[in-house]
């Protein structure tokens, strides 16, 4: 898998400055619609290329951020149009039933704030817009919102690409590592969320049986 990638980035390299970023914009698009892509990769060698003067910081930034927008957007519209037994019955591989389920008990909790957040949730954005698209937000606050994770989330990952320095082997390999560290705390993070809200509900059940 790397290996193509490599190569397709050493293409991609190769190709003038408007056409690299509709292939950023593309492939922003496309890791929503497909979470398999590593569309934050290929964004972080948009931030690479910045760092070489092949392309401007400004083009990288904007078509990745649209991107993902559009690909936040899609997939809720999808969800939205489908609707929920669509997803449930078909159980898909990147969509599971019980990932949608939980999704939905979220959006009952959080509501918006979970749109606001999806970007940084990394392996359940699409989930989120799937579920967000059958939940029935409102379409204007969704899209708001999701901008605004999608532009502070690309922004924080261009930066950090940009300043690891101009040799792609180095910020190929600290961004990976950056991404796999900032999972498990994420993940970390909501095993304990998930926990004191399990011993909330306890505590409560057992207060209840008192009163009772």
């Amino acid at each position: 898998m790397m290996a193509y990638l490599d190569q397709f980035l050493n293409f991609l390299s190769t190709l003038p400055a408007w056409l690299i970023y509709i292939f950023l914009g593309i492939s922003a698009f496309v890791e929503n619609i497909f979470p398999p892509i590593p569309g934050d990769t290929i964004t972080a060698f948009g931030a690479f290329l910045v760092g070489t003067h092949k392309v401007g910081f400004i083009g990288v930034y904007v078509s990745t951020t649209i991107g993902s927008l559009t690909g936040f957007m899609c997939l809720f519209w999808i969800g939205y149009r489908l609707g929920r037994p669509f997803f449930i019955e078909r159980d898909y591989r990147f969509f599971k039933a019980e990932d949608i389920l939980r999704a939905e008990q979220w959006f009952r909790k959080y509501g918006y704030f979970l749109i606001l957040l999806n970007r940084f949730l990394p392996g359940i954005r699409s989930v989120i817009s799937i579920s967000g698209g059958i939940s029935g937000l409102k379409w204007g606050r969704v899209a708001l919102l999701a901008l605004v994770s999608c532009a502070a989330w690309n922004l924080i990952w261009i930066e950090v690409g940009y300043a690891i320095g101009s040799n792609w082997a180095v910020v190929r390999n600290t961004m990976s590592q950056v991404m796999s560290r900032y999972n498990m705390v994420v993940l970390a993070a909501t095993a304990v969320v998930v926990l004191f809200l399990l011993t909330r509900r306890y505590l409560r059940r057992g207060g209840n049986k008192d009163q009772g």
